[in-house]
């Protein structure tokens, strides 16, 4: 037997957002049964990522094998990155549609949002001439906006 602590987790879901999430899922699946295919070329999906300007090597990538009687090898402290950028992207069965960076100082509110969308409808009309008059199925992480 082992002490473990509790795990965080972003907040608690309500028995309603549980509810919602599994009529989305269950939707989700019986499109996937439908047509296979046609729902992997629909499908698009959006992350959002931290792009530093420098990205310092983490203990494992500096792991080495020693025998037991070497000392461990120096390694000097990390300085901390001279920057980050903020990257929203949007990828699909064939890869990478569109690319959005954030500009340094704006926040991610629901205009810039929208105004996202509009231009990765517009990437999509351009890239995925199959999807220009498909409804889109859009995935998008659950992190709060």
């Amino acid at each position: 037997m082992k002490k473990l602590s509790a795990r965080w987790v972003p907040r608690l879901l309500t028995v309603d957002q549980k509810q919602q999430r599994v009529d989305d899922s269950t939707a989700g699946l019986a499109l996937l049964q439908r047509n296979r295919a046609d729902f992997f070329r629909r499908f698009v999906t959006m992350d959002e990522t931290w792009v530093h300007y420098h990205t310092p090597e983490s203990n494992r990538q500096s792991a080495e094998w020693l025998k037991s009687y070497e000392s461990r090898p120096k390694r000097p402290k990390d300085q901390r990155s001279d920057g980050k950028i903020m990257a929203s992207v949007f990828w699909d069965a064939y890869g990478i549609i569109f690319i959005d960076y954030l500009q340094k100082g704006r926040t991610v509110t629901g205009e810039y949002y929208a105004a996202l969308l509009d231009k990765l409808n517009d990437e999509i009309k351009k890239k995925r001439l199959h999807m220009a008059k498909k409804k889109v199925l859009y995935h998008h992480d659950n992190a709060r906006p």
